[in-house]
């Protein structure tokens, strides 16, 4: 295109903007029909400039653009700009952003087809991807918050879309509050990069890092942190909040009550996987505290071996694949913690496509059931809906790891990363991935084999009040998409690897900062010889087989036997418990931040309100004026002697006092 490349990337943040706004204030003027045509022609408009920066900026190597759109705010001595950073990993990023928006768009119009909040919808969608756009292009921490906290804010109307349904209000409300938790965290990381640096633009933090690396931030005056460190893990801890990491991960669960096209934009490359983003642009920063690296992996690690456990017991289709992504994300910031964040990225392109797959076949299977999502009323359902099962195996191939499918690439990139790392934290992370190399396929699997295969377990309950009694397969407006996305899920990891990875300079080029004794895709590079050779020499692989194991596994205690699962949850009840309350996360919550606020509250009503305000200052100085009325009405009898006593008394009061002071 002959468009300037700024240009190129105004476009691609404003058009869904302007969709949203169209459809926000227009949509009932303009009618459903139209409605999903703007919007969809605004984001397909939106990815071909997309598409286009991702090829000269990616593909034919141009230089990186960092552009002033306009100043912002001044205050005091600091000028915050809004701009774009139009480089590698910008470029990659908005174009799986809107690849995947475009097909959750096209796919809302059969999903939605029968909702009252049809515009709405679309208008909530487009003002989200573009919030995550601005998120991504922006070229300053000041702008990124703004996008940070846009598709914190967009989330919590779509979590809620449905707001008749207490569930979803709950749920749209606790993704808010768990969410601004990590913003402060990011809030107070801002402040740190001001103090220390002066600026929150990127390009000049990070040329000016080692000038901070021996400076520390006091707590007290004799408790001080290195404050690179210190900034770090607060940028983490607002990752780990909007990225749902263990203990902030009670969030993602409970986004499930939104409708499911939602689910996918936010679990496959939106919202969870800013904080991955996040992480990987400020490399510079991460790279220059060990310490920060090694918290990085050990949560990382504890996340994606727990999630991946709860989704094993999970009876709701999209709660297993919901813990799937929280068990992903895992993957990815184990990635982080390791130093390799091509990995990282690598497996949030890959996983982007099969996540988005693997919700959008669980949503055509929820429409054929006619929303009931729970798989023990499913089963035998491929003879049924054949595209849907292709896609969804197509889907559960790819996160099980299956060579040639895309998550082979990149799951097996980041565990052999880690093992290669020398952190004191990898020995205790390649564990947690190793064993989540089992883990995965076997929930995964036990959803598709409870859905699609067996025999058919339909109540016939939701399908006898439907209007279209019956299973069958979806429309092709909801086929369209996961047919489109089934394509990368298959291909895009053996294509992507080697440039992505090992390739000098690599797909990612210098927006990845690594030093070189943490470089540990540079020492896996030595033995990757090609994604096809990778592939063929998966049998030799630990991984390999433990994913295989993983299939037999769900094989064996859902289809083979059945009365094996029931006698392993009989043989460890108390694990299976621990498990179904999903370790008493939420259970602690409610009891000690929920119930233990609302006592705090009921003590400071009691005492500050009740008792000090209301029972001393309001009611007790009525009371004290009712006493001192009572009390002067009493002394005034009108006896003239009476009087007279008092005046006499007080002058020889007052004359004892003189003759005394003198």
């Amino acid at each position: 295109m002959d468009i300037a490349l700024n240009t190129q990337a105004l476009i691609t943040l404003l058009m869904p903007l302007l969709g949203a706004v169209i459809a926000g204030l227009f949509g009932q003027r303009i009618g459903r029909r139209l409605t999903h045509w703007v919007t969809i022609l605004c984001v397909t408009v939106s990815l071909i400039f997309a598409g286009s920066i991702f090829n000269q900026i990616v593909l034919q190597n141009q230089p990186s653009m960092n552009t002033v759109l306009y100043h912002w705010v001044t205050s005091g001595t600091f000028n915050f700009d809004v701009g774009l950073l139009i480089d590698r990993l910008s470029a990659t990023m908005i174009f799986i952003v809107t690849f995947v928006s475009l097909m959750v768009h096209i796919y809302t119009i059969g999903y939605m087809a029968e909702d009252d909040g049809y515009q709405r919808f679309f208008s909530y969608v487009s003002l989200f991807t573009f919030a995550m756009l601005a998120l991504v292009l922006a070229n300053n921490l000041l702008l990124l918050f703004f996008g940070w906290e846009g598709v914190g804010l967009v989330s919590y109307l779509l979590i809620g879309f449905w707001f008749h349904k207490e569930p979803a209000v709950e749920g749209a409300l606790k993704a808010f509050l768990v969410n601004r938790i990590g913003d402060i965290a990011f809030i107070l990381a801002i402040a740190g990069v001001l103090m220390l640096f002066g600026q929150v633009d990127y390009a000049y933090m990070f040329q000016h890092v080692p000038e901070i690396l021996d400076k520390q931030i006091h707590l007290s005056q004799h408790i001080a942190f290195p404050a690179v460190t210190v900034i770090c893990l607060l940028f983490f801890f607002g990752a780990m909040a909007k990225s749902a990491q263990v203990p902030l991960h009670v969030w993602l669960p409970e986004s499930m009550e939104g409708p499911t096209p939602i689910s996918a934009l936010i679990h496959a490359a939106t919202m969870v996987t800013a904080g991955i983003y996040l992480v990987a642009r400020l490399s510079p920063l991460f790279e220059f505290s060990p310490a920060a690296l090694n918290f990085v992996l050990v949560i990382g690690a504890i996340s994606s071996l727990s999630m991946g456990l709860i989704a094993i017991t999970q009876h709701d289709i999209k709660l297993v694949i919901a813990y799937s992504t929280l068990s992903q994300l895992g993957y990815m910031t184990v990635a982080l913690g390791a130093s390799a964040y091509n990995a990282a990225i690598f497996h949030l392109v890959t996983h982007a496509f099969f996540k988005a797959l693997l919700f959008l076949s669980a949503g055509s299977v929820i429409v054929a059931m006619h929303h009931e999502q729970d798989m023990r009323k499913m089963g035998g359902l491929a003879r049924f809906m054949p595209i849907t099962y292709l896609t969804f195996a197509i889907g559960a191939l790819a996160l099980a790891a299956i060579p040639p499918f895309a998550g082979f690439y990149s799951k097996d990139a980041i565990i052999e990363a880690v093992h290669l790392s020398t952190l004191p934290a990898a020995g205790f992370a390649y564990g947690c991935v190793l064993a989540g190399a089992f883990i995965t396929p076997l929930y995964i699997f036990r959803a598709f084999f409870l859905t699609f295969h067996g025999r058919s377990r339909l109540t016939n309950a939701g399908l006898a009040s439907a209007k279209t009694p019956g299973v069958h397969e979806s429309p092709w407006v909801i086929l369209i998409p996961l047919l489109a996305l089934a394509v990368p899920s298959i291909f895009i990891g053996g294509m992507l690897i080697g440039p992505m990875l090992f390739q000098q300079p690599n797909l990612l080029g210098n927006s990845i900062f690594v030093l070189p004794n943490h470089d540990v895709l540079a020492k896996l590079a030595v033995n990757f010889e090609g994604a096809k050779e990778m592939a063929m020499h998966a049998g030799a692989s630990l991984t390999m087989w433990l994913a295989l194991g993983g299939i037999a596994t769900a094989w064996l205690f859902n289809l083979g036997a059945p009365q094996l699962s029931q006698k392993l949850k009989a043989a460890c009840p108390t694990f299976y418990k621990i498990l179904m309350k999903k370790y008493g996360f939420d259970d602690f919550n409610q009891l000690f931040f929920v119930q233990g606020t609302r006592k705090l509250g009921t003590f400071f009503y009691k005492v500050s309100d009740l008792w000090m305000i209301d029972g001393i200052f309001v009611n007790g100085s009525g009371k004290f004026i009712q006493w001192f009325a009572n009390f002067s009405r009493k002394i005034q009898t009108g006896y003239i002697y009476h009087y007279a006593f008092v005046m006499v008394a007080g002058l020889v009061v007052y004359l004892g006092w003189l003759i005394l002071g003198i």
